[in-house]
């Protein structure tokens, strides 16, 4: 819908623009991407959706656009709006887990809006997910107006069923079930020990990085061994591993995964969630079924 229509149906009375909320819980975002948010809440708002904006969102001197209190806090302001919808975290980088102590699940749990968010929100989606129940969604708002590929994000997220419909390939056995988990890595592995690292028993396990190559992400699938990850889980998703991809590793990550899976593991691979400006999304704490039913007869 264009903004002039929005504007006219609104005159008229017949339309209702959705309410929704842009924050940012990892690292603060430099003002000099201030225009681009501009851009986000512009095209936001041309499609019916309104947005309330965090006050901690950009620094240009600090890491931290608040305190991990003051960081929480905004984003509970959000949840507490009973018009909101959707949270799209548009942050990234190493802190978010830093609220995780702030957040009031409670509230969180009764609220209807859904939180968005990838990379380091990794931490923050699947805390929600272990202490609530909810889903929330693995995907980068500013998709929609950066990159060469911000058209086709912008007909997919007005498109759900598309942005929802990553394509995967089995490279190990044919079928997977279970609710998904996980999401970048080196974040999710920020969990592990406490009390926010979801229950992994006949979970599917996503996983997908930007930086690291062969010696980090072997650290990081011997961690997930050692704490017991591939004798729970149902199978593992593998999204996009970019540095690793980008720089011709070897062995590469299908391979590390096979050595630290066994033979057994049903594991798919997708070029379609990761860090790419054209990743689609896809839902943490849904149940999720790729291939043929692996329980029927």
């Amino acid at each position: 819908m264009s903004l002039e229509k929005a504007k006219k149906y609104l005159e008229q009375g017949e339309f209702r623009m959705k309410k929704a909320a842009i924050v940012a819980c990892s690292n603060a975002k430099e003002f000099q991407y201030r225009p681009q948010i501009d851009d986000l809440t512009d095209y936001l708002h041309s499609v019916g959706i309104e947005a309330e904006l965090s006050d901690c969102i950009f620094s240009d001197d600090s890491v931290f656009s608040g305190t991990p209190r003051e960081r929480a806090a905004q984003l509970m302001r959000m949840y507490k709006d009973p018009e909101i919808e959707e949270i799209y975290d548009i942050s990234g980088g190493d802190v978010a887990n830093q609220i995780l102590d702030e957040l009031d699940y409670g509230v969180i749990a009764a609220s209807k809006a859904t939180f968005w968010g990838y990379s380091d929100l990794s931490t923050v989606l699947n805390a929600i997910y272990t202490m609530t129940g909810k889903e929330g969604v693995l995907y980068q708002i500013r998709n929609v107006v950066r990159g060469d590929s911000a058209a086709i994000q912008r007909a997919r997220f007005q498109n759900r069923a598309d942005l929802f419909n990553p394509a995967f390939t089995f490279v190990q056995k044919t079928a997977m079930k279970g609710v998904v988990v996980g999401g970048n890595i080196r974040c999710f592995l920020k969990l592990a020990g406490t009390r926010y690292f979801p229950n992994l028993d006949a979970k599917i396990l996503l996983l997908e990085s930007l930086g690291g190559e062969v010696p980090q992400m072997a650290t990081y699938l011997a961690q997930l061994k050692q704490i017991g990850a591939f004798q729970k889980v149902n199978g593992v998703l593998l999204g996009t591993f970019t540095a690793m991809e980008r720089g011709h590793c070897t062995p590469d990550i299908v391979t590390l995964v096979k050595e630290v899976c066994g033979p057994d593991m049903p594991i798919a691979k997708t070029a379609e969630i990761g860090h790419g400006h054209d990743s689609k999304a896809i839902i943490i704490g849904r149940e999720l079924q790729l291939g043929s039913d692996p329980y029927s007869a």
